[in-house]
């Protein structure tokens, strides 16, 4: 049962395992963060975890590759003369 603290902070105690060389903890459902990433930092011997912010459309488009096909030549249209 989670139990809150004077700042009302709920605090829940959870396991530690070891998932290969890595330690991991399993995030209680209550805890739960959107997306599949999370930005981790220690603070003292805090240990913080918070969603990753979303990543805006130019960074996902500077890791696509180019592209390695050439585009078809487009022809020049003849426009009609407006009258302005």
């Amino acid at each position: 049962m989670p139990k809150r603290d004077q700042n009302t902070t709920i605090r829940r105690r959870v396991r530690l395992f070891k998932n290969g060389r890595n330690q991991a903890v399993r995030i209680p459902r209550e805890f739960e963060l959107p997306g599949d990433e999370a930005i981790m930092a220690k603070e003292g011997e805090r240990l913080i975890i918070e969603p990753a912010p979303r990543k805006s459309l130019l960074a996902i488009l500077a890791t696509l590759s180019p592209l390695e096909e050439d585009f078809p030549p487009i022809p020049e249209l003849l426009t009609d003369p407006v009258e302005l």
